[in-house]
């Protein structure tokens, strides 16, 4: 296990950070929430018909004895959900429609616990596509103030080097402002992990050796990060080799304070991040975790369906870091 997960941990240490998993009849989320129920770390809270639960418990030997299983088809915390649903979406869905959602849709119950505060974070995607895990973080919890947008973001391991990348999973394209927004929201993010993020802003341009639109939205972006968390440590933009080998970056920027030792990288496009992050995992071998979602009021976080059991366990970790980051945040205003 990496020093980086086990600083996790012992941050976490006694918190028992209240989980939401809505999709617990998968085995990957019922194992994962099966360990987590045997730690100090996240109290997980497993979504599904109890019945079927039992069923895939006994069949995959998983321990649930711990695991608190809310089923909202029956649950009686349903109505008073689907009540404040209705409230939430302020008429854009009747009582009917409110309580049909509520009882049936494990990620809008999940999403309401959370809004409710009787959990502190949601991790789905198991099972369900990033839209469907989303649309009810951003239709129910919201962004926090200040921020347009949502984006995700990937921290990157492979032995004792640490790497963050996004936007990778949410916004197919981005002004140089939503961009500006993106590269001071990773910062702060990364930064909450007990990282000091050192921000590159990649293009296929480094310091206007290309002339074109894109490259100049992603210059536009670089100079409103700045501006906008001016005590970070921000620059763009760059091409790859020139945010992360040294020797590169004498020669194409040579007057840039990241010095070629950038850690976060800020792609230009969904397009861009996507595949980047990819080519990292794939060929470069490195863990991937995430997406973790910011920008949100609470945390929402999203899964691949191709996920494993430890990376739902990591991921549910990353989550109650950013419930435990928000709280401090709040007690600092």
């Amino acid at each position: 296990m990496s020093n980086f997960i086990t600083n996790l941990k012992n941050n976490l240490h006694g918190e028992k950070i209240k989980i939401v998993f809505p999709e617990g009849i998968d085995k990957r989320i019922l194992t994962a929430a099966s360990q987590h129920s045997k730690n100090s770390y996240v109290h997980p809270i497993v979504l599904g018909d109890t019945d079927e639960i039992i069923r895939i418990a006994k069949e995959e030997n998983i321990d649930i004895d711990y695991l608190e299983i809310i089923n909202p088809a029956t649950s009686e915390l349903s109505q008073k959900l689907a009540d404040e649903f209705q409230t939430v979406r302020n008429g854009k869905v009747t009582a009917d429609q409110a309580v049909e959602i509520i009882g049936t849709n494990v990620n809008y119950f999940g999403t309401m616990l959370v809004h409710t505060n009787y959990a502190q974070g949601l991790v789905s995607g198991a099972m369900h596509s990033t839209p469907d895990t989303v649309r009810p973080a951003l239709q129910i919890i919201k962004t926090k103030e200040g921020v347009s947008k949502t984006s995700g973001i990937f921290f990157m391991r492979r032995d004792n080097e640490l790497y963050v990348m996004g936007d990778c999973a949410i916004n197919p394209t981005l002004t140089a402002d939503e961009l500006a927004e993106v590269a001071v929201e990773t910062a702060k993010t990364t930064a909450s992990f007990g990282v000091e993020p050192r921000v590159a802003l990649l293009s296929f341009s480094s310091k206007g050796s290309a002339k074109t639109e894109e490259a100049e939205r992603v210059r536009l972006a670089t100079e409103y990060a700045q501006n906008k968390l001016p005590d970070a440590i921000i620059d763009g933009e760059l091409q790859f080799d020139a945010a992360f080998v040294p020797s590169v970056a004498e020669k194409k920027s040579p007057n840039s304070p990241l010095k070629g030792n950038a850690n976060v990288f800020i792609f230009p496009s969904l397009e861009a991040g996507n595949i980047g992050y990819k080519i990292a995992q794939r060929l470069g071998g490195f863990e991937a975790y995430g997406p973790i979602l910011q920008g949100l009021r609470k945390p929402v976080n999203d899964l691949s369906r191709g996920t494993t059991t430890e990376e739902v366990y990591n991921l549910a970790l990353f989550t109650a870091t950013q419930v435990v980051a928000n709280c401090e945040g709040d007690s600092n205003e």
